[in-house]
């Protein structure tokens, strides 16, 4: 990447950061004894250990498992789980196509799931490869590590299978837990 290319995506990151409307929704569900509200989320995000081991699949074929997972929890997101590689099984995972930019994360690369005789299901799972340093304190320990959607495949916290966050770009996970409501549903562009 040349200097010039550097520096409009510094300006396009800081724009972005600075750009968050952060009203949120007049009413957000209430939030009982080991709940947590997204509301009460951190902007910039912020990294902790997932709650419990992390398991996500396929059917029969487990692609990734750990008792180590980290959260990104982000203000009105549903928490994003990464997996360290070690963790997950590559003989599942190919590189995929395509690119995108978070301004808090970075460049993600992202991951098919490619198990023979099954259809290829492509931008399963993505990752940092090269991860900003400067907006979530932490983030570079996660350089590598691998996020799933669980609209594409299987995704449990403990024995929990979560659901999807709304909107077809974000891969947040949601358990019973995790209270809303959430950027991504109809309505929430602003937010």
């Amino acid at each position: 990447m040349t200097d010039n290319h550097k520096e409009a995506l510094r300006r396009a990151v800081l724009s972005s950061r600075s750009g968050w409307g952060g009203r949120g929704p007049a009413e957000k569900e209430p939030v009982g004894p080991g709940e947590e509200s997204v509301w009460d989320y951190p902007r910039p995000p912020m990294i902790d250990d997932a709650p419990a081991p992390v398991t996500v699949r396929l059917g029969d074929h487990i692609i990734a498992q750990t008792t180590r997972a980290k959260r990104i929890k982000e203000t009105a997101s549903p928490p994003t789980i990464y997996i360290h590689p070690d963790d997950c099984n590559f003989t599942t995972l190919k590189e995929g196509e395509g690119v995108s930019v978070c301004e808090w994360k970075g460049k993600a690369q992202y991951f098919d799931v490619a198990i023979p005789g099954q259809n290829l299901i492509r931008q399963a799972a993505w990752s940092y490869p090269d991860p900003f340093e400067d907006a979530i304190d932490g983030m570079d320990a996660l350089k590598d590590w691998l996020c799933f959607y669980p609209a594409k495949v299987e995704c449990y916290v403990g024995e929990e299978r979560v659901r999807p966050r709304p909107g077809q770009f974000y891969g947040g996970w949601i358990s019973d837990a995790i209270k809303g409501p959430f950027k991504g549903e109809p309505g929430t562009g602003g937010w």
